[in-house]
């Protein structure tokens, strides 16, 4: 992704906890099935983020990230407890268990914590996703937005809300680009 200057320059500012804090992400919504990285099929939007977020650690396996862009799979679902619109990371119910992928980060929300190669240079976001991962992408449609997210504040659902974006690339969620060969 290309961004207006200097990829990962501004960054969200500590609150001090989880509850209310921010997350700033660089995503790519894709219409890849949410199967496709290990979830449930068809539980939403499968996007590509790369996030910051100084509160809290969201790795795999009790790692460390908060002081770091990193990459997450997510599932975007609509919910008007957010907004009017509005969509957030698809929450997980208390009490049930989905099928998610071995790098789920354990946190009640459809969110992956995979280690992929991050790099932010210059006006540049790029995410290296071994192809193994999602197998054949031909066809793939995928779209580009810089966005914020918050923490609700009593942390009860939605966990996770889209609370402001940035920019869109294509001005409307489209997913005008596509993958060939």
């Amino acid at each position: 992704m290309q961004v207006r200057g200097k990829a990962g320059e501004m960054k969200p500012k500590a609150v001090g906890q989880f509850a209310g804090s921010a997350v700033w992400s660089y995503v790519w919504p894709t219409s890849l099935n949410s199967s496709s990285v290990g979830f449930e099929g068809d539980q939403g939007i499968l996007a590509l983020a790369v996030t910051f977020h100084p509160d809290f650690d969201d790795a795999a396996y009790g790692g460390v990230n908060r002081h770091v862009w990193h990459p997450h799979w997510v599932v975007l679902v609509p919910d008007d407890a957010c907004g009017k619109g509005a969509l957030k990371v698809r929450d997980i119910p208390e009490g049930t268990k989905p099928k998610v992928p071995a790098t789920w980060p354990g946190v009640p929300l459809l969110i992956d914590s995979p280690t992929y190669p991050t790099t932010l240079g210059g006006d540049t976001v790029e995410v290296t996703v071994p192809a193994s991962v999602i197998g054949a992408v031909e066809g793939v449609k995928f779209d580009g937005v810089t966005s914020a997210l918050k923490v609700n504040a009593n942390l009860h659902a939605p966990l996770l809300c889209i609370s402001d974006i940035f920019d869109v690339a294509s001005g409307d969620l489209s997913l005008p680009g596509k993958i060939t060969r």
